[in-house]
Order: structure tokens, then sequence, then C-alpha cells
């Protein structure tokens, strides 16, 4: 956590100690402090604070969004991708289609020719690390306009976006009338605990005619808690001037430690994707390897822990997924025993 987090996320549990400041139950929204900051520095206002809601992870907001939709729904879904999506959609009883991201297309979901009802996206993409373009999201956005199609599109990472790809789908026109979009604090603000996110439901989004804001604001009123006053103070942080200062350092910090990843592992030898765009490396297997045979080899030679392709889906089988959040000595580390226990031993 930057410091200007640290000090608001401490001075609001100050605020506990008295009656005159102290907070009770949340709004379930979120306060209004840091819906107003999200739409002025994320959304440029485009978005209002009253379509934008405050939670406790993307991780519950991916998964808690299907309790808008009848059992049986149509999802598609990136296939490898989060294991949340498949997770969640099979809990509620949804019909799944996997949407192939392969080395081939450039690990970038392809239009299916059947209708879907429901559509995880997520850019930059968890694993592969891959971000769609402009005129991807565009084919996407035309594609639910045409077939009545939600799409829940899940921007985790999309501060590390380097490449010019969109932040937010709202970037296409028209949208806000078929997409919810989900960010989260616990990778570019360091929240991996203290579980802070928020979605975006426009006033435009609905579902046959039923706006999806208002059923949303009904479910959350009745099975969600909200997120505590002093987490939301610390999440307010990072829009003030100096909090935005100390998260551009931080930021570069991490594109520091993705670049000095992704050139370690292609000095070595492997095929890798991703790294520019998102804080993970998708990193093909050694020829005849298992993405779970690697991992293995990894852990047990190297004392490196990675995660599995097949982790993330069938498709994901034959790469392995590397972090770069680790400090650069503690990267230098890892390669140093990749090239000594696994590839010169083998």
């Amino acid at each position: 956590l930057v410091p200007s987090c640290l000090e608001a996320f401490a001075n609001g549990v100050q605020e506990f100690k008295t009656t005159k400041t102290f907070r009770g139950y949340p709004p379930q929204q979120g306060y209004r402090f840091l819906r107003d900051a999200i739409a002025e520095h994320e959304y440029e206002n485009i978005i209002s604070a009253d379509e934008i809601f405050i939670g406790a992870g993307a991780k519950n907001g991916a998964a808690d969004l299907l309790d808008l939709f009848s059992p049986g729904s149509v999802v598609g879904i990136q296939n490898p991708s989060y294991p949340v999506y498949v997770g969640a959609s099979s809990l509620a009883g949804m019909q799944l289609q996997l949407l192939p991201c392969l080395e081939e297309n450039s690990f970038l979901p392809k239009l299916p020719k059947t209708p879907l009802d429901i559509l995880y996206l997520c850019s930059p993409n968890n694993p592969t690390g891959q971000a769609l373009q402009q005129e991807d999201l565009k084919a996407w956005v035309d594609y639910a306009k045409a077939h009545g199609t939600i799409i829940l599109y899940d921007g985790a990472y999309e501060g590390f976006i380097t490449s010019g790809a969109p932040r937010s789908i709202y970037d296409i026109p028209g949208a806000k009338e078929v997409a919810i979009e989900l960010r989260s604090f616990s990778k570019k603000g360091g929240f991996t605990n203290l579980r802070c996110s928020y979605l975006v439901i426009p006033k435009e989004c609905s579902c046959e005619k039923v706006p999806l804001l208002s059923l949303w604001k009904k479910r959350n009123d009745i099975k969600f808690g909200g997120v505590s006053y002093p987490i939301q103070k610390a999440a307010a942080a990072l829009y003030s001037p100096k909090g935005k200062k100390e998260l551009l350092l931080q930021m570069q910090e991490y594109h520091a430690q993705a670049l000095y990843l992704r050139k370690g592992l292609l000095n070595l030898g492997f095929t890798i994707f991703g790294g520019t765009d998102a804080p993970y490396v998708w990193c093909k297997t050694p020829k005849g390897i298992s993405s779970w045979e690697f991992f293995d080899q990894l852990l047990e030679k190297a004392g490196v822990i990675a995660i599995p392709g097949q982790g993330f889906g069938e498709a994901g089988e034959g790469f392995i997924r590397f972090s770069t959040f680790p400090s650069i000595p503690i990267l230098e580390q890892a390669l140093t025993a990749i090239e000594r226990e696994v590839l010169c031993a083998t």
C-alpha cells in the first residue's frame, strides 16, 4: 500500500474512537466520496456516481452479478480464463459455452455463431495478459447489441495497460447499453486483503427491457453489507494528488519488474506472451512437458511457484503463468534457479 492509503486507512480507524465520529453500517452502494472520485478520475464523469457500486473484490462482483439472470442462461467464457467465471456459472446453474483463446488467434476469443445471454470478457485477460483492442471490443459490443447479450467486463488489470488498448469498455460507442464493468483496487493499489472493488452499471443497461441498475440495487440491499469506512477512505486516497503520484511510481516499479522477467525468460529460451498490459507472463512449457509436470519441476527443483495453465481451462495446457509482482532481486534469484536446477539438469 502506498503511504497515502496507509495514512487514510489509519485516520479512518481513529474516527471510530468517539461517538461523534463513529461510523455505523456503510451504505450498500458505497460512500459518496469514493464513488465521486471514481466517476471523476476513472471515467471523466461520463459515468455518474449513481452508476457506481463499491464492492468487496472483483471476484465477488464477477460471481454475484449472475444473481440478476435466470438459471439456464447461456454464458460465454474465455478459455483459458480466471476460474471464478466457470465456477460461479456452474453454481448458478448456467449453460457454459467456452471460447478458445489460442496462440494461433493471439489468445483472443472469436465471436460465436450462436447467441449468448451473458458474456464474461476480461481485458487484459488473466492468465494470458492479452488486451482487447478498440476494434475487438467494438465487434463484441456490436454482437451484444445484435443478440441481446449482457457483457460482464472484468477490467481488474486496466492499470497495467501500456499498449494503447482501451482501459474501459465504455470507450466503445453503445457499450453502456449492453455492458457492466468491474474493476479492482487489489492489483494496482495493493488492496489484496482489504477487499475493495467497484462495478459500473449504466442507467441505459437493460436486459429484456429491465434496467439492471435497479435490480442490482435491490440485490445489494438484500445480500450485501457494504465495505467498511476505513477501507473506502484508503481507496479514495489513491485519487488525491499525493496518492496519484505515489501510485504512478509504484506502477512504474511493477512495469520494470515485468520487463525484467520477460527478458530473463526470453534469454533462457522460453516462448512467452503477456507481461506488457498485465502483471503476468504466459510462458510455453518445454516441449513434451505438460503444465502440471512443469509446475512440479519448478517447485521441487527450483523452489519457484507458478500457476499451471490447465488450472485456467483446457486451452491453458502447455503453458504456465508467472507473476511479475516479486521484486527484481527475487526474480533474479528465481531465474537463476530455473536455469541451474531445471534447464541445465534436463
